[in-house]
């Protein structure tokens, strides 16, 4: 059962298409949010807002490249043109990780992994921030993150370092905005069950069952609902003196 705790805010989502990004924002509708379902992915994004409305809720969808600020500011300005306001935002676009190591580095899909699970990060928080500034009401920001964000992995140095990055940056925008009533937390998500995590698996060989236990003390890979339970706890006020912070919805992987 989901409780109304999102009930009269509006929130963003990006990477709503699929996976984790999908999964919250269906989560944040059902707890009664608005919600702006924002992904490059076109087909994606529309199958994500019609799952919501097919279930009762209210959502739109947005096309968005993150690693552009043009279109991050496009986004957010669309956002409040269609529900007025913004009050939540879940920062979750991401690519898969790269598989090759340091000494072999590929250094194009360095620059767009970067340029969009960091820079893209980097430019929500931006945009999503000037305007909960503007608001002058406060607000609840979620960057997701990794394990990778915490311990590293070797062939994934870009995805690595850009999860790390993503910690960074949740630490600064708490510290400035704090003041504001702008709450900015982190979810770090272990292996989960996602279109990314198999494709991860399939471009370096592996089977799921040889992956979970190595990342799992509960021996088997997360549900995407499970890390958006994380995120909906933050985005409302039953967190509301939480902030800086990051949840580790990983099984106990960082822990051991």
């Amino acid at each position: 059962m989901t409780y109304p705790v999102l009930q009269d805010k509006v929130a963003l989502v990006t990477g709503a298409g699929m996976g984790m990004g999908a999964a919250t924002a269906k989560l944040f509708a059902a707890a009664g949010a608005q919600v702006a379902v924002a992904d490059f992915n076109a087909e994606a994004g529309a199958k994500t807002v019609a799952e919501i409305e097919a279930g009762g809720g209210s959502a739109c969808y947005v096309n968005v490249d993150v690693s552009r600020a043009d279109q991050v500011a496009g986004m957010v300005e669309a956002v409040v043109a269609r529900f007025g306001r913004l009050d939540v935002a879940v920062n979750n676009a991401a690519i898969t990780p790269d598989t090759n190591p340091l000494a072999e580095l590929d250094e194009d899909y360095w620059d767009k992994l970067m340029s969009i699970n960091l820079k893209g990060v980097a430019l929500s928080l931006k945009y999503e921030l000037r305007q909960l500034l503007a608001q002058n009401e406060g607000g609840s920001i979620i960057n997701i993150s990794s394990v990778r964000g915490f311990r590293p992995q070797a062939n994934a140095a870009a995805y690595v370092a850009a999860k790390h990055g993503v910690v960074g940056l949740t630490k600064t925008a708490a510290m400035e905005n704090g003041s504001r009533n702008i709450r900015v937390n982190c979810v770090a998500p272990g292996a989960i069950d996602t279109p990314m995590l198999q494709a991860s698996l399939a471009r370096r060989g592996q089977t799921e069952e040889d992956f979970a236990p190595r990342l799992s003390l509960l021996d088997r890979v997360g549900r995407a609902e499970e890390v958006a339970q994380a995120s909906l706890w933050l985005a409302s006020d039953l967190s509301s003196y939480v902030t800086g912070s990051t949840i580790h919805v990983d099984a106990g992987y960082t822990s051991s």
